[in-house]
């Protein structure tokens, strides 16, 4: 692998994770147009951490806050170390951000073990993925369109979580966008546009964390080259800019941006593509 191509596909990976424009996507599609062999899965894996720790560094607060004050993690620690046998108060429970983030990444879990073979083949035609930039542009046009934008992040029930983590399975198909989707789904639950994309960000978290842990063994297998690093380098450092501007753009701009440029993506992929 050539360094530009290291620093290209990390770039992309640390943009498109955050940004609703799809990291598959994209990583799915450069190469192909620009005649790269394929990267492997030791490399998509060394840019997931990339982009785990843009997360966990930018959010590092905020994980600090809600593993600290997890009432969850709390009774957990009573239970097991202190051999106190307590039930669990629902309500609280109700109200743990832990638990409320962990309910939306269920549905995401469970797409990836069950399409995992078709996320890996079927999923990654290029022109599915035109379509698929396509229909989420739609989906994220009227979600911000649509959506009341009166709610905050604490205003985020169990209910209103699940439903976020179902959309979160539509980004098992490239093109449609984990971002993408999670934002344009808190949107039409009403969230504020900058609530929307904070949430998406922190649920991100156990996701990115999720697949990076599962492919361990490959990426340890694949051993390290400067190319390598240099690409975690470039996702983290596009990942983290990604996470800080994206959330001062969004305190007084719209979607809009994202969704024209990814149905000018798509056009350019059905042009490249049909034949």
């Amino acid at each position: 692998m050539e360094t530009l191509q290291a620093i290209v596909l990390g770039v992309i990976q640390g943009l498109g994770e955050f940004l609703p424009i799809s990291s598959s996507g994209h990583l799915v599609i450069l190469p192909k147009i620009f005649g790269w062999n394929d990267q492997g899965l030791a490399f998509d894996v060394a840019l997931h951490f990339g982009t785990l720790l843009a997360i966990l560094i930018y959010f590092y607060e905020d994980w600090k806050k809600i593993l600290f004050k997890s009432y969850f993690l709390n009774q957990i620690g009573r239970i097991f170390i202190d051999r106190k046998r307590e039930f669990f108060d629902i309500k609280k429970l109700k109200e743990d951000t832990l638990v409320i983030i962990g309910i939306a990444t269920i549905p995401g879990v469970l797409a990836g073990l069950l399409l995992e073979d078709y996320a890996a083949t079927i999923f990654r035609n290029p022109l599915l993925i035109g379509f698929t930039l396509l229909f989420g542009a739609l989906i994220l046009f009227y979600s911000d369109k649509a959506g009341k934008k009166k709610l905050e992040e604490k205003d985020v029930t169990l209910k209103l979580a699940f439903i976020i983590g179902l959309f979160q399975m539509l980004a098992i198909v490239p093109g449609m966008s984990r971002s993408g989707m999670t934002i344009s789904a808190a949107l039409l639950l009403g969230l504020s546009r900058t609530a929307s994309a904070r949430f998406s960000f922190l649920l991100a978290t156990p996701i990115v964390l999720g697949a990076t842990a599962k492919e361990l063994p490959y990426f340890l297998e694949a051993g390290f080259d400067i190319n390598l690093i240099i690409g975690v380098l470039a996702a983290f450092v596009s990942g983290y800019l990604a996470i800080k501007y994206m959330l001062k753009y969004l305190q007084n701009k719209n979607y809009n941006i994202f969704v024209i440029y990814r149905i000018m993506l798509a056009l350019v992929i059905f042009l490249v593509f049909a034949n």
